[in-house]
Formats: structure tokens, C-alpha cells, sequence
């Protein structure tokens, strides 16, 4: 079964602004909202890689070190309120858009060295999908699922950023935003961690 949390997780965590996100405005600013859908299977190909590699490496390890996954939780916990200060303390900041052409392969390897993904595996989705494999593909779907509208939302934001039409939607705003519920989350994540320390 797939829980709430879960879903909020991955939600607010790939809503945040990091280096695929800002790839895919870049394209959106560049080509538009239709050549940039070709990038998406590119994300979802190294989301599935990179946090399938690192919870097998996980699951592997906490069979000899058990206290391996609390401490890797604390861990993302600790760098998930580093990545809300970061984002409320570089709102005004410009972010630069006016990239290079983004192509499939830049987008995969910006996704595979994405440092959401050691966040995903240790922390976000459950010990147990590591070790069985229905419940692993449950929610590597559902993640999968979940990773389409937040990637057309970041390649709408882009076009809609080189329009400059809707001047409600600014980056300040969007980052803001996400610095809260990245706090909220952090905190019910640390606790699960201290009490299996």
C-alpha cells in the first residue's frame, strides 16, 4: 500500500528546484512545451537507474550494518533542511534559463547525478521495497507516475517565464513555497531516524 506521505515526499521533492527541474525550464524557455516532452522519459529513465542502484547498494548494506538506513534518513533529513534554507535564501537570485539546447542524454545524466536520488532510495521510499519486489515496483510506478506532471509543470513554468504573461508566477514564489514544505517534511523524516538509532 502506498501511503500519503510517500506520495507528499515525492511530490514536494521533485517539485523543488534543483538540476533537472532548472533543465527542464531551460528547454521549456528555449523550444517550447512540445519538443521539450521528449526530455521526460529521459528523467524517468534516470530517476529508475540511479534510486533503483543506490536502495539494492542500501538494501545489500543493512543486512550486515543495520543502523545504515536511520543514519543515511538523518542524513537526507539533514540535506533536505540545507536544500530549504538554500531555496529561501536564493529566491531573489536570477536563475539563468537561457541554457544551451537541452538534449535527452544532458537531461539523463543531470538526473543521474542528482543528488535527490540518494534521498529517494535512503529516506523517501520504504526499507521494504528494497527487499520485496511487488512493493517495489508499486511505488517506482507510482513515482514514475507522479514524475510526469511535475515535469510538464516545470517545462509549462519555462514557457511561461519567456512569455513573461503571468506575473503572479515567479521564481521567488515558487522557491518560498518549497522551502516550507521541505521543513515539514524534514521533521517527521528525523524523528524516524532518531528512534532507530
Amino acid at each position: 500500500m502506498i501511503s500519503w506521505f510517500f506520495i507528499g515526499l515525492v511530490i514536494t521533492i521533485l517539485f523543488t528546484p534543483g538540476p533537472t527541474n532548472t533543465l527542464l525550464a531551460s528547454s521549456g524557455v528555449q523550444v517550447g512545451i512540445k519538443r521539450s516532452l521528449l526530455l521526460i522519459p529521459a528523467e524517468a529513465i534516470g530517476y529508475i537507474l540511479a534510486i533503483t542502484v543506490w536502495g539494492l547498494f542500501i538494501g545489500k548494506i543493512s543486512a550486515t550494518l543495520p543502523l545504515v538506513p536511520a543514519f543515511l534518513k538523518l542524513i537526507s533529513a539533514v540535506y533536505i533542511l540545507y536544500l530549504a534554507v538554500k531555496l529561501w535564501r536564493t529566491a531573489n537570485q536570477h536563475v539563468a534559463l537561457n541554457q544551451p539546447t537541452i538534449r535527452p542524454r544532458e537531461l539523463l545524466c543531470a538526473t543521474l547525478l542528482n543528488p535527490k536520488v540518494l534521498l529517494f532510495a535512503s529516506a523517501i521510499f520504504p526499507a521494504l521495497a528494497w527487499k520485496d519486489q511487488e512493493v517495489y515496483l508499486l511505488h517506482i510506478s507510482v513515482f514514475v507516475g507522479l514524475i510526469l506532471p511535475i515535469a510538464l509543470f516545470w517545462i509549462y513554468v519555462g514557457s511561461m517565464l519567456a512569455t513573461n504573461k503571468v506575473k503572479w508566477l515567479s521564481q521567488s514564489k515558487l522557491q518560498r513555497t518549497a522551502s516550507v514544505i521541505l521543513v515539514s517534511f524534514s521533521i517527521p523524516i528525523s524523528y524516524s531516524a532518531l528512534i532507530n538509532l
